[in-house]
């Protein structure tokens, strides 16, 4: 059994110990800044610097147990995999966001459930059995640390009200701690960037953080032993930067108006082929998608075109995703997939498509789906209400609610990635992986196929239906893994699609019909980042660091968002500071108006995508980047 943590008992609910500073006693400290200021508490418990990397497992815990957590070694082992070399400050947010604590009420409600006797204990055994074999099982050495605790255990028994008030107790007791060690070292303070000076009235809200290997997280600004005196804090985050570049740029109201994307006029006649697919949201910000190979028999005309997929929702319900941006970058794979070719992208636009228009001559082609991230986000607002997925009727019998089945048929839909109205094994296993991380292998389809109602051995609709059903019995109506499967799908808590933008692909030929396969769902990065650099670097506005030829800023200027790139061509890795705060209008895949990210020796990255907040009217991108001493 799993003591699942609370959805609402959120890192900023806890108490701040810390003195109050004039600024705070006149502008409250928001939630997102006391949960903020708790990590970097906890954070630099551990180490001297939040820019220091964590490196073992061992730190990971260390520095969970101060922010407090109490993370079991599975815990551990989901966010530091074999192929973990080190996480970062900002990767700790993240796991500090994902990981809850939980509240005593909602342990207390936990153990109650395996206390038979309602007594407020349970016998070693039972404890036993129940931490080892259901939920996030523990193992033996986690249930005999808990069992050894002498405080809390007696003849042969658990006292888990006692363990409860321990449990709460320690955890306060360690961000007590880091907060106070935070506050007595005043130096530790000033080695997070930030965004507003301390004692200054004016406050931007601080955003949910993006996961990115190479940002270096600017959340509290940075305070100065000189008591207030701005314009030697001013001279003193001058001094750190060696030189800086700007780019301004305005875009009018509606300019994506000037887009030239426009059909073919004889594209009825042309040869048609159709497949979807869908952007997910993770839980650390990054975003996945469908990628395909696309097959030309013969040299062809070719029109491609991506957009936001529309579904049948109830009336009432917002359709975020249908704000999106999506693209398509097209890359030509020659002897090994490992010198794919970009040959283009969906530049043009109308409406909601972006599309382009070329000849293609025959071979193997890969088409990588991409959004910038700076509409599809992570959900901030608070679900009041969760929506009802099962019932029971008068019998007794187990149905599914209107609400649920609609919800079910949309991701039907999108999971029917050829719009045939029928799953494939193959597109079935995509949605499996999706949700539950194992694919279905024959002899598990075989055994759908008998169960459930198919066509061409293909699941139907009313099928797929049946089969959710099914789980719901098998859960005697609880409907927690069906939550899961909602959740992995992009949907919240009252059935609103906000963490997933579902896409379709129409591919038109003159010569020959194209054919399209999706081959993997991935992460948007490796051959995008790379195209997307090759892209920026081709078309983009270049300007060159005062001084270190070296380093390069590229901006590309595109109808409906603004894409910015670092070069890096000398032998040693750079941090660029990057300031957004007097652009205008407009908001970046970052999150932040104020970051700054670690570039490697010899290398490009993507910086950051802005768009405007508001299409209708003028948005002005400025922004300055600065080389960190």
């Amino acid at each position: 059994m799993a003591i699942s943590p609370g959805s609402d008992a959120v890192f900023s609910g806890q108490k701040s110990t810390h003195s109050e500073s004039p600024r705070s006693k006149k502008f409250p400290l928001t939630e997102e800044e006391i949960f903020y200021m708790n990590c970097r508490a906890a954070y630099l418990t551990v180490f001297k610097s939040s820019l220091d990397n964590i490196i073992s497992k061992d730190q990971l815990y260390l520095a969970l147990q101060h922010a407090g957590r109490n993370p079991s070694q599975k815990t551990i082992n989901k966010y530091w995999t074999p192929q973990t070399a080190k996480l970062n400050f900002d990767d700790f947010c993240i796991i500090l966001r994902k990981e809850k604590p939980t509240s005593k009420a909602e342990l207390l409600k936990s153990f109650k459930q395996l206390d038979v006797n309602d007594n407020g204990s349970i016998s070693h055994t039972d404890l036993y059995k129940l931490l080892t074999k259901k939920g996030e099982k523990m193992t033996r050495e986690e249930v005999n640390a808990i069992i050894n605790l002498a405080d809390v255990n007696a003849d042969g028994k658990f006292d888990y009200i006692k363990f409860c008030k321990l449990h709460m107790a320690t955890n306060e007791q360690c961000l007590k701690t880091a907060l106070e060690k935070l506050e007595v070292d005043s130096k530790l303070r000033c080695q997070q960037f930030g965004s507003h000076m301390e004692g200054s009235p004016k406050r931007d809200p601080s955003p949910v953080p993006k996961a990115s290997p190479r940002i270096i997280r600017k959340t509290d600004q940075e305070s100065f032993s000189n008591k207030g005196d701005t314009r030697n804090s001013s001279l003193a985050i001058a001094r750190q930067f060696k030189t800086s570049v700007s780019f301004t740029i305005t875009m009018g109201a509606d300019s994506n108006q000037n887009s030239k994307l426009i059909e073919p006029h004889s594209i009825k006649e042309w040869h048609c082929v159709q497949s979807k697919g869908c952007f997910f949201l993770e839980e650390d910000g990054e975003i996945i998608s469908h990628q395909y190979k696309m097959q030309i028999a013969q040299r062809s005309l070719v029109y491609i075109t991506i957009k936001p997929l529309s579904l049948s929702q109830a009336e009432g319900k917002p359709s975020p995703w249908l704000s999106v941006d999506t693209a398509l970058y097209i890359l030509k794979e020659n002897e090994s997939q490992a010198s794919l070719q970009l040959l283009c992208f969906t530049e043009l636009r109308n409406r909601e498509t972006f599309g382009w228009t070329g000849e293609l001559g025959p071979g193997i082609y890969w088409l990588v789906p991409s959004t910038t991230g700076c509409r599809l986000r992570k959900e901030i607002k608070p679900i009041t209400e969760e929506a009802q997925l099962v019932y029971r009727d008068e019998t007794g019998e187990l149905f599914l609610t209107k609400e649920f089945r609609s919800t079910l048929s949309d991701i039907f839909e999108v999971i029917d990635l050829d719009g045939n109205g029928l799953l494939s094994l193959e597109e079935y296993n995509f949605f499996e992986l999706r949700t539950s991380g194992e694919k279905c292998d024959e002899d598990a389809w075989a055994v759908c196929r008998e169960n459930f109602d198919t066509k061409k051995n293909e699941l139907t609709r009313q099928g797929f239906m049946d089969l959710n059903l099914m789980e719901a019995n098998d859960r005697e109506g609880d409907p927690r893994d069906l939550w899961v499967t909602l959740h992995s799908m992009g949907y919240n808590k009252a059935l609103e699609l906000t963490e997933a933008c579902p896409f379709v692909i129409d591919i038109y030929a003159d010569k020959c019909k194209p054919r399209i396969k999706a081959v993997h769902m991935e992460a948007c990065s490796g051959q995008l980042e790379k195209a997307i650099c090759k892209s920026v670097l081709n078309k983009g506005n270049a300007k060159v660091m005062d001084g270190y030829e070296n380093i390069i800023i590229y901006t590309y200027k595109r109808d409906t968002w603004i894409t910015s790139v670092i070069e890096n061509k000398s032998d040693n890795k750079v941090i660029i500071h990057i300031n957004n705060e007097l652009s205008k209008n407009c908001v970046n895949n970052r999150g932040l108006d104020i970051f700054a990210v670690e570039v490697a020796p010899k290398s490009t990255m993507v910086c950051q995508h802005v768009m405007p907040l508001n299409e209708r009217q003028e948005w002005i991108y400025y922004c300055v980047y600065s080389l960190i001493s």
